[in-house]
């Protein structure tokens, strides 16, 4: 018994995609010839992996094809497959709804100033919408491979808040978008405009891509294929020109920008397989939002047959950026996930590809330092993520890393650890570094004073997964890795004895600042840090830096409270007129300022922010 024909509305969030697409992608319309084709694509490629347990699915029809066709008359342009197909359900779950958060990331994205970014469109899989850039209204035809002919799925809509859907006779399995074009959009009724946007943008799908031959402007019955329709990858290198490569990324990771840098490799022996994997330009806006939960793997093939279109296992959460292809000669045909996470052979082809992304970003650091500068700027943080996740590959990811300095040029991060290594004094054997919330705070501290007095660079760390990082990284090359901030600072013999003599000759001024400032902290002592600045705060080796805790406390974490260390210096003025004060409400007031600034200048936050303002304004009119 057929289902009747039914009126449904979008959900909310498909009215929203529809209105942002339609108003946004003016100066992209092109777009959805590529987006409806690499739709087309994927369900050949689903159709193909099924019909290895179930051959009768190709059945009468074992050349799976893409046919891109035009109607002058009519004033339509239709894109069919004969893939997988959907069923009813599939149809209302594919194009009437939208589950994922990662669209909900696509509006807020689209919301923004980047609204007019056409490289959003397929990366967040929204990409059938597209066709109403140029169409007023659209209607689907679709059968499931495994279903019979009555039951085919006819959808309509004119994407303004209504679909209609119902139950038709369909030959033929597979699905046809047929895209009713609006009154300014004739170009695309020009069958060399629709060849040449096939030929820029999906060349080298897999599949053929076919068109009817022209005669006298009109389409015939005959058809001609109009695209490469040979996996890339499987070609020669030799053969293959920058063009080819750069179309290819385009296709596979929708995107108008080029790629910034590809490896293609092939793996002979016991176990074979061919690795083309590329380094993206820009990164995509869920990278560091969403990215880690709803990433893009690998396209997994097995003897060029489409097996996964996200591989996740293939690489490392930490080089998600990467998009690209891997086809294994000899991994088992009806493989899934759960095999996927346990096999062997697998994890010997995601360490070839760990490495081959590895040995392609240090070739871009030794040779291409522009290059490099523009990925280090996209996916410098993501790849910091590494050294926590990969131990095995720790050194060559802590190789890749930079930093601003002390000795740098600027705020740019362009020092490598073993640039810093490499300038070390005679004698010193670690490598200083401190971490702020900005590059501006970093070179400002005051921890840094005897530092810069003495001429010893420190790197400025200002991101903020460099505390979490640097958990999983305390030494490199063989030098221990230390924060300025933290611990005792290692004096030589002179530098001690003059210490020594200071905090004995501020004992009283210790006492004193101790008796003010209560319980608010933990302890007060004389700095070896400081030389210009009255105060600083000073972090045991396992605490967490101010700036970072206050992060995880917004972002709902229960910290632990800490009494912060108060480090003196007491030769500043304001610690003169502490000690000279006889007035102790007065004392008490610059004593908790000096505590005030040390904290702002950490980056914490000020338990009472209003308090702070009382005693600056109490102290400004007394002086």
């Amino acid at each position: 018994m057929s289902a009747p024909a039914e009126t449904r509305k979008f959900e909310a969030e498909v009215a929203q995609v529809l209105h942002l697409v339609t108003h946004s992608l003016y100066s992209h319309k092109e777009i959805f010839l590529r987006e409806l084709i690499s739709n087309a694509s994927d369900a050949c490629d689903k159709l193909r992996f099924e019909s290895i347990a179930k051959p009768e699915l190709l059945a009468g029809d074992g050349e799976l094809h893409i046919d891109v066709s035009w109607d002058p008359e009519a004033r339509t342009v239709t894109v069919r497959d004969n893939g997988v197909g959907m069923n009813r359900d599939e149809v209302i779950a594919n194009i009437g709804t939208i589950a994922s958060s990662g669209t909900r990331r696509f509006l807020e994205a689209m919301s923004g100033a980047q609204k007019a970014d056409a490289r959003l469109i397929g990366q967040f899989g929204v990409g059938f919408y597209s066709a109403f850039v140029v169409a007023d209204k659209v209607t689907v035809l679709s059968r499931r491979a495994d279903a019979p002919a009555g039951e085919g799925v006819k959808w309509e809509s004119d994407g303004k808040g209504e679909y209609s859907l119902e139950q038709v006779e369909l030959a033929e399995r597979g699905t046809s978008v047929i895209l009713h074009l609006k009154a300014d959009e004739d170009e695309f009724l020009k069958r060399w405009q629709l060849r040449a946007l096939i030929t820029r943008y999906s060349d080298h799908v897999a599949f053929p891509i076919r068109m009817p031959v022209e005669k006298d402007g009109k389409p015939t019955e005959e058809w001609e294929t109009v695209n490469a329709a040979s996996a890339l990858w499987t070609k020669p290198k030799s053969e293959i020109s920058e063009e080819d490569y750069q179309s290819f990324y385009k296709s596979l990771g929708h995107d108008f920008n080029d790629a910034l840098a590809w490896t293609h490799n092939r793996v002979e022996g016991s176990q074979s397989f061919t690795t083309l994997l590329y380094i993206p330009s820009q990164p995509p806006f869920d990278l560091m939002m969403g990215g880690r939960d709803e990433r893009k793997g690998l396209k997994l093939y097995i003897k060029r047959v489409f097996i996964m279109d996200a591989a996740e296992e293939l690489l490392p959460n930490y080089l998600r950026f990467v998009r690209g292809v891997v086809d294994a000669d000899d991994l088992p045909l009806n493989v899934s996930r759960e095999i996927l996470q346990k096999n062997r052979q697998l994890e010997r082809i995601k360490s070839a590809c760990v490495k081959r992304v590895l040995d392609l970003i240090e070739k871009l650091a030794k040779d291409e330092p522009e290059k490099f500068a523009t990925f280090y700027k996209a996916f410098g943080n993501t790849l910091k993520e590494g050294i926590s996740e990969d131990a095995n590959n720790r050194e060559r990811i802590a190789k890749l890393l930079r930093f601003a300095s002390t000795k740098g040029e600027g705020s740019a991060q362009a020092v490598s650890f073993d640039d810093y290594i490499g300038r070390m004094p005679l004698g010193q054997e670690t490598i200083w570094f401190i971490t702020a919330d900005s590059y501006a705070a970093a070179l400002g501290s005051p921890q840094l004073e005897a530092f810069k007095a003495k001429g010893i660079e420190v790197l400025l760390m200002s991101d903020r997964i460099d505390e979490w990082m640097l958990g999983s990284l305390s030494e490199y090359g063989g030098k221990k890795l230390q924060n300025v901030a933290k611990g005792e600072l290692p004096l030589d013999e002179a530098d001690k004895q003059k210490q020594e003599a200071a905090t004995k000759e501020a004992e009283p001024l210790l006492k004193k600042l101790k008796e003010l400032l209560g319980d608010s902290v933990g302890d007060v002592r004389v700095s070896a840090r400081l030389t210009d600045s009255p105060s600083c705060l000073a972090l045991n080796d396992y605490e967490m830096a101010p700036h970072l805790a206050r992060l995880m406390r917004e972002a709902g974490h229960d910290m632990p409270e800490n009494k912060p260390t108060l480090e003196i210096n007491p030769q500043h003025p304001l610690l003169k007129r502490i000690e000279a004060e006889a007035d102790e409400a007065k004392a008490k007031d610059i004593a908790l300022l000096l505590l005030d600034q040390a904290e702002i200048a950490a980056g914490a936050q000020l338990p009472d922010p209003s308090a702070f303002v009382q005693r600056m304004n109490r102290v400004l009119l007394a002086s």
